[in-house]
């Protein structure tokens, strides 16, 4: 099932404070991206974090789950996580600082004629 951009939507107000958050859509579902790193997912309409020992230590008993089937285990933030806005920022601080900075696009090639 896809995902619905009005849920995407609201996750963006909600973790607005964390940085400069965006989404572009993938497959159906979205990557959320903050200060230019793929930090998250939206599939079907919740909401996954990329696993981080900063993001288990600021969050031990966090529970994990696949967002979509053979991925690798994410965080997975339930709706009442997801509404305390202090919390879910403070997360995808911890959870961008700690992610590598994305590698530079290398430039595209010429067409040729």
């Amino acid at each position: 099932m896809a995902s619905r951009q009005e849920t995407v939507d609201y996750v963006l107000e909600q973790i607005g404070e964390a940085g400069r958050v965006s989404a572009r859509k993938m497959f159906g579902e979205f990557g959320i991206y903050c200060d230019g790193k793929f930090v998250a997912l939206v599939c079907d309409d919740e909401l996954f974090i990329k696993p981080t020992d900063e993001g288990r230590e600021f969050s031990p008993d966090q529970a994990e789950g696949s967002p979509y089937p053979n991925a690798k285990p994410h965080f997975h933030i339930t709706g009442d996580q997801l509404e305390d806005r202090d919390w879910v920022c403070e997360f995808l601080r911890i959870t961008t600082a700690a992610l590598p900075a994305p590698k530079p696009k290398k430039p595209r090639k010429p067409a040729k004629d």
